[in-house]
């Protein structure tokens, strides 16, 4: 008898599930299936896991192709499952290819082609739908995007978008995407949203085209270049009941959200000034180094240093300032905005090609929190006090590339629940696009402080 086994959270049962342990029955004579509980998804980064175990496990046996039903809940357990049941074979969907070879050494590893075109199946007696979502754009975000939604129950990245055609075919043979196109109107027609990786000037456009054909849109930062742009989109959202969300991934990440917490309960008193660096040495020929008109530092990471200002102190700032020191081509190597606020002060500091400590400090006057670089990615902080002997030290997971975490908030409120909405919020957008605004009319007019040439 040669006996298989496969595993999966098999979340929301669909047509996919059931090819999958169709095709895996075929492979043997006895099928077992391990289904994981919610504890060990959430641990291994699955995220928004809605059918309860019980439920997981009566649609895996509905199929009528497992013999037989173990429960997943720990790290390791597949390497003990496979000696412990004598498996033959070890099966998974292709999505996962190469991620499970080091069971070679046990049983033989079959990675199936997973089953296409399933968006459209209708979750059964709770009406949710499977989210198919499209690229827009196939550069280095992109990338990242395809492989963090795969953590996300109830997703399926379907298609992909690129006004050249070669690339986008590129992406979807790179990531077995049902559909590459260079027609927006394709695009639309096989999507219920969006996730736009487009070049930064491009954002407001296919956001809005995308809310006009009544599409949910998750789309990368910046999301607009100035105020009215920002709220045109948020208003249309409203108009059409879309969801429209910013991508800032820092700002959905669960660290980061402790971090403001903590930082709002008074624990460092009145928060008085707040200092966020993001510098990278980008190379020179890339789009944040030649871009004249939208490239530069602040274009390019000064969403993420103006979260945790706009977050902890308010979009009402008093007055904004902005030095650069400029390359050759007139291009910000490096901003500092300095913010003056009715009882506090803050500094955003970001760079392309001078390199800084990549801190966030929160100060207040009972003490201060320290996140060190990489802050955005907030896997640890301090809150440190008069007393340098009295130090709370703060640890939280980052899973992945972060990304699920931006996709799990915009897929838990696509189903309606705004519980996570206050994350990163509509005026928090607008705000910090009225900030780029005024950089960029600094930029346009020589306002921007900067020596040359270098």
């Amino acid at each position: 008898m040669k006996r298989v086994i496969t595993y999966g959270s098999f979340d929301l049962f669909h047509e996919g599930h059931y090819n999958l342990l169709k095709r895996a029955k075929a492979l043997g004579d006895y099928l077992i299936v391990g289904v994981t509980t919610e504890q060990y998804d959430e641990s291994r980064g699955k995220l928004n896991i809605v059918d309860p175990l019980d439920r997981r496990i009566e649609n895996v046996l509905n199929s009528g192709f497992a013999d037989e039903v173990i429960v997943e809940d720990h790290p390791g357990q597949k390497v003990e499952d496979v000696q412990k049941y004598n498996i033959d074979i070890f099966t998974v969907g292709s999505d996962w290819q190469g991620a499970f070879d080091f069971l070679e050494q046990y049983c033989q590893v079959v990675y199936l082609e997973r089953t296409k075109n399933i968006s459209s199946t209708q979750m059964r007696e709770r009406g949710h739908s499977i989210i198919r979502i499209g690229v827009i754009g196939s550069g280095r975000i992109a990338v990242r995007f395809v492989p963090e939604a795969k953590y996300v129950s109830g997703v399926l990245v379907n298609s992909v978008y690129n006004p050249h055609l070669g690339s986008a075919r590129e992406f979807a043979a790179q990531f077995e995407l049902d559909m590459a196109t260079n027609v927006l109107e394709e695009l639309w027609e096989e999507v219920d949203a969006v996730y736009i990786a487009s070049p930064h000037e491009t954002h407001y456009q296919y956001a809005r085209e995308a809310l006009e054909h009544d599409k949910h849109v998750l789309c990368e930062k910046p999301l607009a270049f100035s105020r009215r742009e920002a709220e045109e989109l948020f208003a249309l959202a409203a108009e059409r009941g879309k969801v429209l969300l910013e991508a800032i991934k820092t700002a959905y990440c669960p660290g980061f959200v402790q971090m403001l917490g903590i930082a709002k309960t008074g624990t460092i008193g009145r928060i008085c000034d707040v200092e966020a660096c993001f510098t990278r040495l980008t190379p020179p020929d890339l789009r944040e180094r030649t871009d004249r008109k939208y490239g530069g530092a602040f274009t390019e990471f000064g969403s993420h240093t103006l979260l945790p200002i706009i977050k902890l102190l308010g979009p009402d700032y008093k007055d904004v300032r902005f030095d650069s020191i400029l390359d050759e081509n007139g291009i910000d190597l490096y901003t500092k905005a300095s913010f003056r606020y009715e009882n506090a002060m803050a500094m955003s500091k970001s760079g392309v090609g001078v390199k800084s400590e990549g801190q966030l400090l929160i100060s207040g006057t009972k003490g201060y929190i320290l996140a060190e670089s990489p802050w955005w990615l907030t896997q640890y902080f301090e809150v440190r006090y008069e007393d340098p002997n009295k130090k709370d030290r703060y640890f939280s997971k980052f899973l992945g590339q972060g990304l699920r975490y931006e996709i799990s908030d915009f897929v838990y409120m696509i189903h309606g629940h705004q519980g996570r909405s206050y994350k990163f919020t509509a005026e928090d957008s607008i705000a910090i696009a009225g900030v780029m605004e005024k950089f960029l009319e600094g930029r346009l007019h020589g306002g921007n402080m900067g020596a040359q040439g270098l």
